[in-house]
């Protein structure tokens, strides 16, 4: 039987109100080979190494035709799409970062749009319905002897983009981990916050890099 923990959102990231959410907790992660002994049991007829095959085609296949604008959809397991965003460590979206434009006929335009660098961000998936009620049929929840679990963060929205600001003018940029420490927040939420903080002009903050490079710097 799998167990779950509630845990509470902080108080900066739920408008002052008391908000509790079940996270399942888990013990392991899988890897391929574990897998693949898995999948034989379903299969026994087939050898782990075809079945290692198919799943490598199917890889391939997703590598070959999701940048071509295309979805793959799996009957029982759900559908991938692509999720795209702009390309932070080119120089033409650094310049449109820092806002350059020009008057075109009276009209003020941005120069650099033209230019700016798409690149895949991340995998959405999305299961199919079939899938969650099996889920659901064959899974049963009990909840953890533990306590609520509340974010160390107690800070609010302001005071973890005036921590950021801090760090980035003390070293020159900030990392992921910077903001975790500072803000408390999980690394998911403080992802998710610099994401948001980015897209809005007057945090002050923009990105540099990509992946385990991405650092945070002084938006211009």
């Amino acid at each position: 039987m799998a167990k779950y923990v509630l845990q509470e959102l902080p108080e900066g990231m739920s408008n002052g109100k008391k908000v509790l959410y079940p996270r399942m907790q888990t013990y392991s992660m899988h890897d391929f080979e574990t897998v693949l002994k898995n999948m034989h049991v379903y299969a026994g007829s087939l050898s782990s190494g075809i079945m290692r095959g198919v799943v490598d085609a199917l890889v391939q296949t997703m590598k070959t035709w999701m940048p071509l604008g295309h979805t793959i959809k799996i009957d029982g397991l759900g559908v991938f799409s692509l999720s795209l965003g702009f390309d932070t460590s080119t120089a033409s979206e650094q310049a449109i970062a820092k806002g350059k434009k020009k008057k075109d006929g009276g009209k003020e335009k941005d120069e650099k749009t033209k230019y700016r660098h798409v690149c895949i961000q991340g995998i959405n998936f999305k299961p199919d319905p079939e899938l969650l009620k099996s889920l659901n049929e064959e899974a049963t929840f009990e909840r953890a002897d533990t306590d609520v679990k509340t974010s160390k963060c107690t800070l609010s929205r302001n005071e973890r983009i005036a921590a950021a600001n801090t760090i980035i003018g003390k070293n020159g940029y900030l990392t992921l981990t910077d903001y975790v420490n500072a803000t408390g927040l999980s690394r998911t939420a403080a992802s998710r916050e610099l994401k948001d903080l980015t897209a809005d002009p007057s945090s002050g903050i923009t990105t540099r890099g990509n992946h385990s490079h991405k650092v945070w710097v002084k938006g211009e």
